[in-house]
């Protein structure tokens, strides 16, 4: 959410910013509401000064004389006045609230322009896929065994498209990865926590998922709650509506946790395998911060997800994202994508993104400064830390060995027992 008064005094250049992003805003109804809602507010407010008034002047008053029974007559018909204004006030702030909360956030100023991911800026790269990258790399569906560890057909059974079954190896090859990130995760020092994988729509409007994404989360309708997206909405919440002491600030948040969703409208080869999957499991980061440090914080948030993929052995690159493409609550984003030998393109595996003061608006999320004075909003942060199904298939595409069999990663051996997964080819004389 904007801060009102900003958007009041600024409203030409918040209007422009906002026309950088891809989202329509009804300006006109919002302003048009706006200027009644104040009007409402100021008539409910004069009203009841009136009958503050008329009360205090009714005090002093012999009861029973002709002035006190005027002034009697007089406050009932000021209250009346003010509970219906009351009423007028709120019913117009709720509709004018529900408009406000369309309005996405302003892209930062270093954001380039755009339309589509194409206008984004590539600005970092890590690692050659010539070396390392197998020269035998092939799509990781086309693996002989892999629909054997990653059974689609069975998930389709139980479930759906998109939700497959991880066996055997391949279920501790991914335990692995999450052990992985959370442990690096810890020692740049995130603290962990487990967080609830369904939320209530206060929670989801705060973190910007509501007004925007309602056909891409799935809502169990009996109980009103969202099963997430990402742990960026529960762990974000954990301190809605807190005041936090500057002392405390910044705080590091990671959270591991299946995330869910609709995906509507996505086809072709490029969800093919695991590609794009409707339940996914996710490490996320979350920062809340101070303003002054949060630009700085978010190269961090990027190095931290990246330093990931380098110890994987995994060559990305990172994107600064262009307005048109950066989402809803977003003012600045990076994009890591890697390196999948066997399709040869670039897969998005983590999204690092500040949200300035729009998340924490909303969340009622502030921090009261250590030297005293009234309490300020603070910044809110996060990044994928890291996405597994793509990295999964960067890991079964990049690492084939010349027998057919895929080499796990140094860094993952401790957890998962072994050198390899898959089956190696049958030799033939």
């Amino acid at each position: 959410m904007l801060d009102i008064k900003f958007f009041r005094e600024n409203t030409d250049a918040v209007k422009a910013a906002v026309a950088r992003k891809k989202f329509q805003v009804d300006w006109d109804a919002i302003l048009a509401l706006d200027a009644h809602r104040r009007s409402i507010i100021s008539e409910a407010e004069n009203a009841k000064a009136a009958q503050n008034a008329a009360s205090k002047a009714m005090a002093p008053m012999p009861k029973g004389t002709p002035e006190f029974l005027a002034k009697v007559a007089e406050l009932k018909t000021a209250s009346a006045k003010v509970k219906e204004l009351e009423k007028a006030a709120a019913e117009v702030d709720e509709q004018w609230r529900r408009l406000y909360l369309t309005i996405p956030n302003t892209p930062h100023e270093s954001v380039p322009d755009g339309r589509t991911e194409a206008d984004s800026r590539e600005v970092s790269t890590w690692g050659d896929p010539a070396k390392l990258v197998a020269p035998q790399a092939v799509p990781h569906w086309d693996l002989p065994w892999f629909g054997t560890l990653v059974d689609f057909e069975r998930g389709v059974k139980v479930t759906g498209a998109g939700f497959p079954f991880y066996v055997g190896d391949m279920a501790r090859l991914v335990r692995s990865l999450i052990q992985f990130f959370l442990e690096e995760a810890h020692a740049a020092g995130y603290e962990e926590v487990l967080a609830p994988l369904l939320v209530n729509p206060t929670s989801a409007t705060a973190t910007g998922q509501l007004p925007d994404k309602e056909g891409q989360m799935y809502h169990a309708v009996a109980d009103d709650l969202y099963l997430i997206p990402t742990a960026e909405v529960p762990v974000t919440n954990f301190f809605r509506d807190e005041i936090i002491p500057e002392e405390q600030l910044p705080v590091y948040r990671c959270g591991y946790t299946p995330c869910f969703r609709r995906e509507a409208g996505s086809w072709g080869v490029h969800v093919r395998g695991l590609n794009r999957l409707h339940q996914f499991d996710k490490v996320e980061l979350v920062k809340w911060v101070r303003p002054d440090t949060s630009f700085d914080e978010l190269e961090k948030l990027r190095d931290d997800a990246g330093r990931l993929l380098q110890k994987l052995g995994l060559p990305y690159r990172v994107l600064l994202i262009c307005a048109g493409d950066i989402g809803f609550p977003h003012a600045k984003q990076y994009d890591l994508e890697v390196w999948a030998g066997g399709q040869k393109r670039w897969l998005e595996v983590s999204s690092c993104s500040n949200f300035t003061d729009f998340q924490a608006r909303r969340a009622g999320i502030r921090y009261r400064p250590k030297n005293g004075g009234k309490t300020e909003v603070l910044h809110t942060l996060n990044g994928s830390a890291l996405g597994l199904p793509r990295v999964l298939a960067a890991i079964l595409e990049n690492n084939v060995q010349a027998d057919g069999t895929v080499r796990i990663p140094d860094v993952l051996r401790k957890w998962y027992g072994g050198e390899t997964i898959g089956t190696a080819k049958t030799q033939t004389s």
